[in-house]
């Protein structure tokens, strides 16, 4: 729990309750470990912003304690999106007129406005895989420090990729602007990028991030754009430090190279096949499918057809049309799946939108919740703090109405919010 001066400008700063005694919530279906059976009535105690006590009935609470009534909701562990941009979900020729207008305190404030829409939509751990001025590492600090409520966040810092890959702001920007764009995240050749990796760990990462393919938003399309040695370097390099890796990649190869040479997680992995599901498998590489972004551009492009340069509406086009194929050959074969939306591409606070399209291209409910909490939890290594409801973890706790084992739109409209002690939605 936070200090209680900190908690109490925290509340204040972003509309939450910070509770300062024990608290006993009285759940009426409880979802404790996804894939488990559920509990029925039951009560929760939280003290100091862990859970230290999950028991059988509605257990009355004592003189100087708090009671949240939850008797007739489901209540499941707080959710994890593994794949964030907390900076801004303005994109196409909006997000370039902003990176030119608006500054950066500015988007700082920006950055917790998405945090704390992340929050309120019930998810209460991030991973966010790419920021390129440290606007989330400093929010991950301030939240530490007690200065306002964020979600727990697993910050990659910058994206690496190699000149004039997916990474490379410079890439359809006029050469007259290229100074303004920072270039320490680009590597070339294996020594280089040892050094990048270097460099995002000592800015504070707490995993890394990089691209061997091109990508959709950069109109650098599916090719792989790194060779071997310098994706060797990058996973080597970070697994030294102790960090895990996630890496974008859309076309086969560039897949297939990154899971070969050590991945933790693949990014959107739009172009799956059957040899790089055994590859998956072989290697326990997770895969976070993102199918969100289709609705971040389907979005955009109603609003205005014009919302994207010609080359990269090309791509979205063939994006929003694959999209799916690859979880629907994934899944049924073993691959590990962590719930992962690109919020930023989609609109933050809408999060849960993913739940839907991971059961439409085939994921039954409880796996899709088992990816935004279990399997999350794994992968982001957060596993002992989060991702179930046990004594000692977090008091990191959503609640719903309905049953989202048979209906996960529910998720879509929380009834109550806790994050770490802290109460961001009431009941």
């Amino acid at each position: 729990m936070l200090r209680p001066t900190l908690a109490l400008a925290a509340a204040l700063l972003s509309g939450t309750s910070a509770l300062a005694a024990p608290t006993y919530i009285h759940a009426g279906r409880v979802i404790a470990v996804p894939g488990q059976t559920p509990r029925g009535p039951t009560t929760i105690v939280v003290d100091e912003g862990k859970i230290v006590a999950v028991q059988d009935g509605y257990a009355p609470a004592p003189a100087g304690a708090d009671t949240i009534d939850l008797k007739s909701r489901t209540v499941l562990p707080g959710l994890i999106d593994s794949h964030t941009h907390l900076s801004s979900d303005r994109a196409g020729n909006e997000g370039i007129t902003a990176f030119v207008t608006d500054s950066l305190p500015l988007n700082a404030h920006e950055t917790y406005w998405n945090g704390m829409k992340t929050l309120r939509a019930g998810f209460t751990t991030v991973r966010n895989l790419g920021d390129s001025d440290g606007k989330v590492l400093a929010l991950k600090e301030a939240s530490r420090r007690g200065w306002v409520l964020a979600p727990r966040i697993v910050d990659a810092g910058e994206s690496i990729s190699t000149s004039g890959g997916h990474m490379d702001g410079r890439v359809g920007m006029a050469d007259h602007v290229h100074g303004l764009i920072g270039t320490e995240n680009l590597c070339d050749g294996a020594d280089d990028c040892r050094r990048a990796v270097r460099r995002q760990v000592g800015r504070g990462a707490d995993v890394i991030k990089f691209a061997t393919t091109g990508g959709v938003n950069s109109g650098t399309g599916l090719a792989t754009r790194m060779f071997e040695d310098e994706a060797r370097a990058l996973v080597e390099t970070a697994h030294a430090y102790g960090r895990k890796v996630a890496v974008h990649a859309h076309g086969a190869e560039g897949i297939k190279l990154a899971v070969r040479v050590g991945a933790d997680s693949i990014e959107h992995g739009t172009m799956i096949d059957d040899e790089i599901v055994k590859l998956m498998k072989e290697y326990k590489t997770f895969y976070v499918p993102t199918l969100s972004t289709v609705n971040g551009y389907l979005e955009r492009l109603a609003a205005n057809p014009n919302a994207y340069p010609p080359a990269i509406k090309a791509q979205i086009d063939w994006r929003i049309g694959v999209t799916g194929k690859s979880l629907a050959k994934a899944y049924p074969a073993g691959v590990r799946i962590a719930y992962g939306t690109d919020a930023g591409v989609s609109k933050h606070g809408r999060n849960a939108d993913e739940f839907e399209l991971l059961v439409k291209f085939g994921m039954p409910p409880v796996e899709a919740i088992k990816a935004a909490t279990v399997n999350a939890a794994e992968l982001l290594g957060v596993d002992k703090e989060t991702g179930t409801i046990e004594v000692g973890k977090a008091a990191d706790i959503i609640a719903v109405d309905g049953d989202p084992l048979t209906d996960v739109k529910v998720l879509k409209a929380m009834k109550f919010v806790m994050a770490r002690g802290n109460v961001v939605v009431t009941p």
